[in-house]
């Protein structure tokens, strides 16, 4: 019952210093209201990622400024469509705008490079795809006496080509995800997030 009573005691002498420490500031709340802002930004409803920012206490700034990151980064994805591209590139440009050191710079011209890229990048390899499938066709046509021209040819109706592509997207978008998850990681550093 000693043990007991000793290692009670213990729990409480500690809970006690805990009290007694000073409280760790909560930056919570400043980062929200950077996400807000950014999110204002980012629907077109403000013309700067941090509008607002000079009229809060100076010491909530950079908790603020890094919860406008955190959103606008959140909208750097591979742009499968337009609206995404259009979407992504006014975050890079949002980004831009809050400035950063050189290393900054770099990562997020790095950035918008990967997603001009992701999409040639993903029609060529569709085209290498198309032509590997027509030329199959053709050569089993060829075996069975017949003459195909590439007019004639849909590769999209080869019973594996949706397979195909599939596989192709996925490799391809985990390779452009990994490159783009590396630079943002690099600019969520650079801004005290990681």
């Amino acid at each position: 019952m000693a043990e007991i009573k000793s290692t009670m005691e213990m729990v409480l002498a500690r809970a006690s210093r805990l009290a007694d420490a000073p409280a760790v500031p909560d930056n919570e709340e400043s980062m929200k209201i950077g996400m807000h802002l950014a999110a204002e930004f980012m629907a077109g409803r403000s013309e700067t990622p941090l509008a607002g920012l000079e009229e809060q206490p100076s010491e909530k700034q950079d908790d603020i400024r890094r919860g406008a990151v955190q959103v606008l980064l959140r909208n750097v994805i591979l742009p499968r469509d337009e609206q995404l591209r259009e979407t992504a590139e006014q975050a890079l440009h949002a980004l831009q705008l809050l400035g950063g050191d050189d290393k900054t710079t770099i990562a997020i011209q790095e950035l918008d490079q990967i997603l001009g890229q992701y999409n040639k990048h993903l029609e060529q390899s569709q085209q290498q795809l198309d032509d590997a499938i027509k030329a199959q066709l053709k050569q089993q046509a060829g075996a069975r006496g017949m003459m195909l021209n590439d007019e004639d040819l849909n590769p999209a109706m080869h019973p594996q080509y949706a397979e195909e592509l599939h596989k192709l997207q996925t490799e391809l978008n985990g390779q452009y995800n990994a490159a783009m998850d590396e630079r943002k990681q690099t600019i969520g550093s650079c801004f005290g997030l990681n």
